[in-house]
């Protein structure tokens, strides 16, 4: 089973993740859903960690990184991981 963790964790630690997994997480998305990081099943769908702890897709780990990676860079400062992770639940919600 992936750690059972919080979406903020995740995101903190999101550019140490494997690339090729994905993060799972529970509805309605916060900063303190409950989430895990797992290898997306060959055939599709929810791996069974997610679907036992009730988690949803939330974002492939490569598309959370990239995606935080342009959006840090637009701005003048660096974000707090709160607005990272507030931002990343943003775009998970309407552009993903």
């Amino acid at each position: 089973m992936g750690q059972v963790t919080t979406l903020v964790e995740i995101v903190n630690s999101c550019d140490g993740l494997s690339e090729v997994d994905t993060i799972y997480a529970r509805e309605p998305w916060t900063e303190q859903s409950v989430a895990i990081v797992a290898t997306e099943p060959s055939s599709g769908g929810l791996p069974e960690d997610a679907k036992n702890l009730g988690l949803r897709y939330f974002l492939e780990v490569s598309v959370a990184n990239e995606f935080l990676v342009d959006w840090s860079r637009s701005l003048k400062r660096e974000p707090t991981l709160k607005e990272k992770c507030q931002r990343l639940i943003q775009y998970a919600i309407n552009d993903a």
